[in-house]
């Protein structure tokens, strides 16, 4: 009668997997082009870290990125040098800031601005979808930061806030038109006064760039503004011609911070779409910078680009880099028309910091010590309750109902691919008890494209399997690509790898340790690439379980 009971209730309990010894390791072709001493590599924050903004307090920097509809989102970064950055916290760290409901992956919170005033941080951002335009500001970039000071007054996206010598504060963001669009792309870079003690817009709106700074040339998505103020002059800069390889920065200047404003006559102050594509170890797609002086004077410019190993096939996402700014009679420049993003650069001045690597050939190793994960790692979506956690060396999660490609909030947490060539190793000791139950490794471009291996249970066996999804078409849960079957004693773990190499992938496990037998070689990984599966992400590594939940 015990062991019915005891049967009964196994049964009844959670289902859940047990991850341990999660590695991750990655290196670059450009990896042959080496930094000197007093030098610093490019990209400074290596895969899936798009749409960078930065601010200085006194002599710290800090840098925030977009993270769309993953969770927690906005990495907070801290740096003394600009070249060495940690992670000190997510500015969106609390279920209940924000609802990205069942969004897309590449929906929710766009481009947000981080700005230091007055003892205090802020940060505008967008919830596409979710809420629009809204603020949050803390005293310690750390966090806790506020919950959101929504802005309905202010319509698109891309909000920033600058804060003027007599005390005003202004938001400029991306919009729509002051007339009809002539054409798709056809945006306009809109301004109005922001009340700090109110907490709202007050007084007219006005347009400060239609189109962009040769608008008989149709120039698309005047994007990602802010304004800086520098010898009695106001600047303006913004990226045109959309994130893809059209993509460029440009500056404008005027006496007011209303304008008008006029073009540099040089414009773009940054871009790559001039240069022949078939250079080697290409840089491209970049622009969405923003700008920082150091507290001796020098100028340095973050902004966004991508790294490709094929005809525009990148799976690491848009990355940050860094480069200096060169005030050319009175005017930024970045990088001059006809120059290549140098992947190693004289390093600013500022001593250098210790912090864990985010650029180079490098391995991470996560203990999972607890009692949470490290910062940088995040799951789909926003979740609304406790499904894992993080002690004694595991990170154990619940195989719930929800799956990668339903939208929903699956039980996924991963780690950006940072690299070209990258592997990712756990162990993992599960015990799928119904057809359908699985657990392990998953490469996550978004719902519709990703990869998987792990242990799944079907027609009443359980087997080691790879599976894919490559578009809407397929199956949400995948395409079976290959399997073997496996016998796990009660307790016994599975090692599981996946290894990238550009646009192919090796999947293997092994059930005794260093015993690795592979399942797929040479798997078609140009569908974690953002041309195939579309979108502003990058792809992450990481585990999942899933489960029918009874």
């Amino acid at each position: 009668m015990i062991g019915v009971i005891l049967a009964a209730a196994l049964a009844a309990a959670p289902n859940t997997a047990r991850f341990s010894h999660f590695v991750y390791s990655g290196s670059d072709p450009s990896d042959v082009v080496k930094a000197a001493p007093g030098q610093y590599r490019n990209p400074i924050l290596q895969g899936f870290h798009p749409d960078p903004s930065i601010t200085r307090a006194g002599k710290d920097y800090y840098l925030v990125n977009s993270t769309f509809a993953w969770f927690p989102g906005l990495p907070i970064y801290h740096s003394t040098d600009l070249v060495h950055w940690t992670q000190i916290g997510n500015a969106l760290d609390r279920p209940g800031m924000l609802d990205f409901k069942r969004l897309g992956l590449s929906r929710a919170v766009f481009a947000p601005a981080i700005t230091y005033h007055d003892g205090l941080f802020y940060i505008l951002n967008t919830c596409v979808d979710c809420g629009g335009n809204f603020l949050i500001t803390a005293k310690d970039p750390k966090g806790p930061w506020s919950d959101p000071v929504w802005l309905p007054e202010v319509g698109g996206i891309d909000s920033s806030i600058f804060f003027d010598d007599d005390g005003k504060a202004w938001i400029v963001n991306n919009d729509e038109p002051p007339e009809k669009a002539e054409y798709p792309g056809h945006r306009a870079i809109w301004i109005q006064e922001y009340d700090l003690q109110a907490r709202k817009t007050v007084g007219p709106r006005s347009v400060l760039l239609d189109k962009g700074v040769n608008p008989a040339a149709k120039p698309i998505w005047p994007e990602g503004p802010h304004i800086l103020k520098k010898d009695g002059w106001y600047y303006l800069i913004a990226a045109e011609g959309g994130t893809a390889e059209g993509h460029s920065q440009v500056v404008l200047r005027a006496k007011a911070v209303t304008g008008p404003y006029v073009p540099y006559a040089d414009n773009p102050i940054l871009t790559q779409r001039d240069l022949p594509r078939d250079r080697p170890l290409p840089i491209t797609s970049a622009g969405h910078a923003d700008l920082v002086d150091t507290p001796d004077g020098q100028w340095w410019a973050t902004f966004l680009a991508v790294r490709p190993y094929g005809d525009d096939l990148y799976n690491t996402g848009r990355e940050t880099f860094l480069l200096p700014v060169d005030w050319k009679d009175g005017w930024p420049v970045i990088l001059p028309r006809g120059q290549a993003i140098p992947y190693v650069h004289a390093a600013p001045k500022p001593p250098a910091m210790k912090a864990a690597p985010n650029a180079g050939p490098f391995t991470a190793a996560e203990t999972f010590a607890g009692p949470e994960l490290p910062k940088g790692w995040m799951t789909m979506r926003i979740p609304t309750e406790r499904w894992w956690s993080v002690k004694g060396g595991a990170l154990t999660v619940r195989a719930r109902a929800a799956r990668i490609g339903d939208h929903d909030q699956p039980s996924v947490w991963a780690r950006r691919q940072q690299h070209m060539n990258a592997s990712v190793s756990t162990t993992v000791r599960f015990t799928p008890r119904a057809d359908g139950d699985k657990a392990g490794l998953v490469a996550v471009q978004n719902d519709d494209f990703y990869w998987f291996v792990g242990l799944v249970r079907d027609g009443g066996k359980t087997w080691a399997r790879v599976e894919k999804r490559a578009g809407k078409g397929d199956p949400v849960d995948g395409v079976v690509v290959a399997q073997k079957p496996v016998s796990l004693k009660s307790g016994q773990s599975l090692d599981l790898r996946i290894r990238i190499r550009g646009g192919k992938a090796d999947f293997a496990y092994a059930a005794a340790p260093g015993r690795w037998e592979t399942l797929a070689a040479d798997a078609d990984a140009t569908t974690l690439s953002t041309k195939v599966a579309g979108g502003f992400v990058g792809t992450m590594l990481g585990v999942y379980a899933h489960g029918a939940e009874r």
